[in-house]
């Protein structure tokens, strides 16, 4: 119920700006958009939420445009195309903000939990690469880099439609991590990165 509700939230967007995000453990800028999205020029945001109140002063668009953080033709070359420091943004230099280490809100989850992606496009999925952060990664501090990360699923290919979930482990660790998920979409040579953070009880 609390997932339909959520979906009846989104944004109505032309076609061809559609795309789509994780939305539970929700990524950077769609936890920006969907907290702060209705009152972005809050100046109490600058103490209850830093890392959004930097992303919003940094550009906004991030935000705005949560849906369209995507790179055409890489071919599969994910590490060798994206730099250390730039996994959060997919290399993006408008979306800079989101790899700012510090103190993001995170989602609680348990070891076993469901990812939640929104394709407003309903583009598919060839398939889904998910890693977390190394227990002892700090990510108030560090910026996630390839090193830093452990593959914990490679899903199979998802027909198109707009709302897609796949379990995942994340069992060994604990605390405060990052989620790191690729979306190789299955109409084009489209490649999605995005960074949520999740405390893991």
């Amino acid at each position: 119920m609390l997932f339909a509700m959520v979906i009846g939230m989104l944004p109505s967007t032309g076609a061809a700006q559609a795309h789509g995000t994780v939305i539970n453990p929700a990524s950077r800028a769609y936890q920006c958009w969907k907290t702060w999205g209705n009152q972005h020029t809050n100046p109490a945001m600058q103490q209850q939420d830093p890392m959004c109140w930097q992303a919003f002063q940094a550009n906004p668009d991030t935000m705005w445009n949560w849906m369209s953080q995507l790179r055409d033709g890489l071919a599969g070359q994910f590490q060798a195309r994206t730099p250390d420091g730039q996994l959060c943004s997919n290399a993006l230099s408008r979306n800079n903000s989101v790899n700012q280490p510090g103190a993001w809100k995170a989602t609680n989850v348990s070891p076993n939990f469901t990812v939640q992606m929104y394709d407003q496009a309903s583009h598919g999925a060839d398939y889904f690469r998910v890693y977390v952060t190394k227990q002892g990664f700090n990510r108030a501090t560090q910026q996630v880099g390839w090193g830093n990360l452990d593959l914990i699923a490679t899903t199979g290919r998802y027909a198109p439609a707009q709302n897609i979930s796949f379990n995942v482990s994340v069992s060994g660790r604990t605390g405060g991590h990052v989620l790191f998920v690729i979306w190789k979409a299955s109409h084009m040579d489209q490649t999605y990165m995005w960074c949520s953070d999740i405390n893991i009880t």
